[in-house]
């Protein structure tokens, strides 16, 4: 009997009722929460496989939210093909020149998303409640493009489209999977608009409930700059924030072969937005201040539980500081 590996959770194939009639969908039935076995696909389906539209997800914890964050890198073969055509340039060559010339034009090297591969995705798994319950990186150890977009979007369907939540994500993350499920051909029938008009569609700009992007909700839609970004948001919560790495170096640890401090960094970012995210529902009334702190108590604990498991999370607690509350 064959079961699927989503998210970190197993699930087995299985009939449903639907409409009175006993029909074959393969809906899934939530096997266990702990560590999975890995395959090299994303999915293993009995039979063939079908649109995961047909399917149905158990969700486990009442997920409600998917707090995650995105590194990438510059695809070199395609910044070669459409910056310098007929060249010979091999591409790390194109990166390196496209990027010298991206300095010198703007004084910043960052290449433009639309040239961009997903090499590291992690997703914080946030239940209705606001509490944290898993951490997942996706594809890991093998960081490969095409299933990171896959399991992301897939992981997006089988949780019943949960809430996204990033900062900038609507300027860079999203745009980046959409563009990669482009290129590898993924149906995002429902993400892109298929099932809602207008103000219902999960990619129109100030639909929160599909797409929390906490930088927007900062600065009223971009009527403001957020100068410091994430880095400062956090800090004024006392959390780590930006410690040794930094979004721009993430092009060079790649060259390097530094795939696993790369996921690191992704993971303490999605700590970091999620602190974040935490405030921003005491901002909108969704939270209490009080409760909110209880949160953030059980979270740090979450992690001391983990950190002898996960490096990253060990680096975030020895950065930690505690927010001072001026109302006691």
């Amino acid at each position: 009997m064959k079961f699927v590996a989503l998210f970190g959770v197993a699930f087995l194939p299985c009939q449903i009722r639907l409409g009175g009639n006993m029909r074959q969908r393969r809906p899934f039935r939530l096997l266990a929460t702990a560590a999975v076995a890995r395959y090299p696909e994303p999915y293993l389906f009995v039979g063939k496989p079908r649109p995961l539209r047909a399917t149905f997800f158990m969700a486990r914890d009442n997920i409600r939210y998917f707090i995650f964050d995105l590194e990438s890198v510059a695809d070199g073969r395609l910044v070669a093909n459409i910056r310098y055509p007929g060249s010979d340039y091999a591409p790390a060559e194109a990166v390196a020149r496209y990027r010298e010339e991206l300095m010198e034009e703007r004084g910043s090297d960052f290449i433009p998303y639309t040239f961009h591969l997903p090499i590291s995705l992690v997703v914080g798994k946030v239940t209705a409640d606001f509490r944290l319950v898993d951490l997942t990186a996706l594809d890991e150890p093998e960081f490969r493009p095409h299933i990171i977009t896959e399991h992301f979007w897939r992981g997006w369907e089988g949780y019943r489209h949960p809430t996204l939540v990033t900062f900038n994500g609507r300027g860079f993350d999203v745009p980046v999977l959409e563009l990669a499920a482009f290129r590898y051909g993924l149906n995002l029938r429902t993400w892109m608009g298929g099932e809602g008009k207008g103000s219902q569609s999960p990619r129109q700009r100030y639909n929160a409930s599909s797409h929390l992007d906490l930088m927007e909700l900062l600065t009223n839609f971009g009527a403001t700059r957020f100068n410091g970004g994430l880095n400062l948001a956090c800090n004024l919560l006392g959390k780590p924030g930006k410690t040794d790495v930094e979004g721009y170096m993430v092009q060079d640890m790649f060259d390097d072969g530094r795939l696993a401090e790369i996921n690191d960094y992704c993971r303490r970012d999605v700590l970091d937005t999620y602190f974040v995210f935490l405030r921003s529902r005491v901002l909108t009334g969704q939270l209490a201040l009080d409760e909110e702190q209880r949160i953030v108590s059980e979270t740090k604990q979450w992690l001391e539980a983990r950190a002898g498991d996960v490096p990253a999370f060990q680096a975030y607690l020895e950065a930690w500081q505690d927010w001072e509350n001026p109302w006691e």
